[in-house]
């Protein structure tokens, strides 16, 4: 079983946007050497609550502080973007860092509508109905980019490259929480990457649905799945409920309509919820799996065998940064990584 990290780069109250992003490149440089696959970075826009709103730019910085983990999108939303432009920041990243850097894509807009359509630069982007093609136009480009197949003779884009040109291309991954973007994985031949904590109803179908529909290609001959787990350890089941209070909160807030930067333990503990909050907050320390090593070690086991992924991309959320470092640290030990 691999694990990797997914870090969206958590702001907390009374902690700056400047800090989240250090943390982010000091949680890289160890959870490297404890042995973990992967770091994934998260974009998210207009919020208070996550610093990583370009992660095309904050792979570069952390790839450059590490050696060895694989570097990447968790992911790009691109629905904003151009394919060509996205495929050109990728092969970039890629030539300065052949072999260790991930583009996992996503059609999720990781922000508002209003923003959404700031980022296409107004209401003649491109949409989520167009998804697909863009992911066609991605795969063209970085394809001849590599060396692979050229963009056809009969297509309007041909004679267009992505540059840099190079001998190896970025991994790309489709990443997902429902049944559409699981299919897409599997029609399209990619990696699928299922965003468990963000929707564990309909997961187990929604990886079925990638295996029954994938499509062998030269990005991916097997069908090959991950999961986005939300997980938390800590040395006592106590400590750890306690830690999960921040985002438990912070998640019922934000589902509310009221989102906040992530509090800190006690004030989440003293927070007064209301009948409503309070089954929303059963609901969110559902998609959670928080506790000792073992127990979470032994959940998130099942979890991997039920959905048949081969990978764990775990994110975890505490107020301070030596309580979030420390759950990865009980992991890599629970799990024998590096051993």
């Amino acid at each position: 079983m691999r694990l990797s990290v997914l870090d969206q780069s958590p702001i907390r109250t009374d902690g700056t946007a400047e800090e989240a992003i250090h943390e982010t490149i000091a949680l890289a440089r160890a959870t490297e050497a404890l042995g973990y696959h992967r770091y994934w970075l998260a974009e998210h826009h207009n919020t208070g609550s996550f610093a990583g709103s370009c992660p095309e730019v904050l792979i570069a910085k952390v790839a450059a502080e590490t050696s060895r983990i694989r570097v990447g999108s968790g992911g790009v939303m691109l629905t904003h973007y151009s394919p060509l432009k996205v495929a050109e920041q990728f092969r970039m990243l890629e030539l300065l860092n052949p072999g260790r850097i991930d583009l996992g894509i996503g059609r999720a807009p990781g922000s508002d509508q209003r923003t959404a359509a700031a980022l296409q630069a107004g209401p003649q982007g491109f949409g989520i109905e167009a998804f697909p093609s863009q992911v066609h136009l991605l795969r063209m480009f970085l394809n001849d980019a590599s060396g692979g197949a050229p963009i056809p003779d009969d297509h309007p884009y041909r004679g267009i490259h992505a540059l840099p040109r190079g001998k190896t291309r970025p991994e790309l991954w489709m990443l997902g929480s429902g049944l559409h973007s699981a299919a897409y994985a599997g029609q399209m031949g990619l990696p699928f990457s299922h965003a468990h904590f963000i929707s564990p109803e309909g997961s187990e179908e929604a990886c079925e649905t990638y295996r029954e529909h994938f499509t062998p290609s030269d990005w991916c001959d097997k069908p090959t799945l991950s999961m986005g787990v939300a997980a938390l350890a800590a040395e006592t089941e106590d400590e750890a409920r306690r830690l999960s209070a921040s985002r438990n909160l912070w998640v019922v807030r934000l589902l509310t309509g009221r989102p906040i930067a992530f509090p800190s333990p006690e004030e989440a503990l003293g927070y007064d919820f209301s009948e409503q909050e309070k089954a929303l907050l059963r609901a969110v320390q559902s998609r959670s799996i928080v506790g000792t090593p073992d127990v979470v070690k032994n959940r998130l086991s099942s979890l991997a065998e039920r959905h048949g992924a081969s990978e764990l991309v775990v994110v975890t959320i505490t107020y301070d940064f030596a309580s979030r470092l420390r759950s990865y640290e009980l992991l890599a030990d629970a799990f024998g990584l590096g051993s």
